[in-house]
């Protein structure tokens, strides 16, 4: 029963304490700025315009070094691919000490050529290595 009493005590103590705080605010403007005068306007449309040429440097780089060099810890790895055409690709695999090149399309993986561990990758290697020796010798004769 003295609860009451007492807060209603202490409401009239402080009540004449914050009043003349609320009476110093100054008054709040008669009209407030306009959500769509000029300013306003120019820092969204300036916002918009940052977004945009964020979103296309984010997409220019990632066409640029999207294709990050894919490592496996298994007993297969990607070794290279090239493209063939919009959707089609041939990706040279190692499987073990077996390489295989494979054609890939839309719903469709072809083997293309078994590699085994001596045959090599590229025909030119063994052309060029005879006549570059060849021309070597002749420059030093």
């Amino acid at each position: 029963m003295r609860w009451p009493l007492i807060l209603t005590g202490l409401q009239l103590l402080l009540v004449p304490l914050i009043a003349p705080a609320e009476a110093e605010r100054p008054a709040a403007p008669a009209l407030a700025p306009s959500p769509l005068g000029g300013g306003v306007l120019l820092e969204t449309a300036g916002g918009l315009v940052l977004i945009l040429a964020l979103i296309f440097a984010l997409g220019w780089l990632l066409r640029r070094y999207g294709r990050l060099p894919m490592s496996s810890k298994g007993e297969i790895a990607i070794l290279s691919g090239v493209s063939l055409g919009p959707r089609e690709r041939a990706v040279l695999l190692r499987v073990g000490t077996t390489r295989l090149l494979v054609g890939v399309a839309p719903g469709r993986v072809q083997t293309l050529h078994v590699l085994e561990e001596g045959e090599a990758t590229d025909e030119t290697d063994e052309r060029f290595a005879p006549q570059l020796e060849t021309a070597l010798a002749e420059r030093k004769k």
